[in-house]
């Protein structure tokens, strides 16, 4: 049995809203607050898929409060619409979690007009949207808070074909540090954690759609691993816990010292021919088809 650093229901009354919470690292980190005992609202553009997630943190731990939401959170007035429901229906949320996100791999040159929209107005637009539409809520009732958003280690180091992503997440890190400040009188508290390579299905599909083997990420980095979903569950726990109320401001790397060692992501692709992209581009589009 694995030693526990927290105490049992140390989220106990605690409620939070994760964005992106019905796959991926949203879920993961929905799974730990479950059993720390919070109360969650998860959304996600997929009924579906929140439902299901809710479906199985439920059954897991009998007796957890999970409720599921649907909203595109590229829409502002949707966003608040929602965020109004959970205030009305439920009393509103403790914490957030700025989750949701998306990306691709491209040549600069190359990217559409919606294509880069399509990343740009889900991490930075919709992120914005979540924050400022729970953070009003939380100032007009004079009710403290705690943000939390997954950003990249790329707001260091910029990173090459996955530019909108990296222009949004580094807007997002700069957010945290700018509302730390503005918000931060009102006992609102904003962190940030920069994740290394935690393998979710999404981003296999859509960031390396043609390796086979993690064999070369695992060499290069200097603890010699990948991240595990529990490394980014624990360490969420840890920032959005009420006793920590000094922490703020603060973007934490959480990828075993990748970027100090190796810097930008995604150099690798320099490398590829037009028959390399071509062939990215493919297997993007038949591994999102299938999920």
């Amino acid at each position: 049995m694995q030693n526990e650093i927290f105490s049992s229901g140390l989220f106990k009354g605690q409620s939070v809203l994760i964005t992106g919470g019905g796959t991926g690292l949203g879920y993961g980190m929905a799974d730990r607050l479950a059993s720390l005992g919070a109360t969650l609202h998860l959304c996600g553009r997929r009924q579906e898929v929140v439902d299901e997630a809710a479906r199985l943190l439920q059954e897991k731990y009998p007796g957890a409060e999970v409720f599921a939401h649907s909203v595109d959170i590229r829409d502002a007035s949707k966003v608040d619409a929602l965020i109004q429901e959970i205030w009305d229906k439920h009393g509103g949320v403790d914490a957030l979690v700025n989750n949701a996100a998306g990306n691709f791999i491209c040549p600069t040159e190359e990217l559409t007009v919606n294509g880069f929209k399509a990343i740009t107005e889900t991490v930075l637009n919709g992120t914005f949207y979540t924050t400022q539409s729970v953070g009003k809520r939380w100032i007009e009732s004079k009710r403290r808070g705690s943000v939390l958003s997954i950003v990249v280690t790329w707001v260091w180091t910029g990173s090459p074909f996955v530019v909108p992503s990296a222009m949004s997440k580094s807007a997002v890190d700069t957010m945290t540090k700018s509302l730390a400040i503005e918000w931060g009188r009102h006992g609102i508290r904003f962190n940030a954690i920069a994740p290394g390579v935690i393998p979710t299905e999404g981003a296999s599909t859509r960031l390396r759609p043609t390796d086979d083997s993690s064999d070369y990420l695992v060499k290069q980095n200097p603890m010699q691993r990948l991240g595990k979903m529990s490394d980014i569950a624990q360490l969420a726990a840890f920032l959005l816990c009420p006793q920590n109320d000094w922490i703020n401001g603060q973007t934490i790397a959480l990828d075993g010292g990748d970027w100090l060692a190796n810097g930008a992501y995604f150099k690798q692709y320099f490398e590829w021919s037009k028959e390399d992209w071509k062939r990215a581009r493919e297997v993007i589009r038949e591994k999102t088809a299938k999920a």
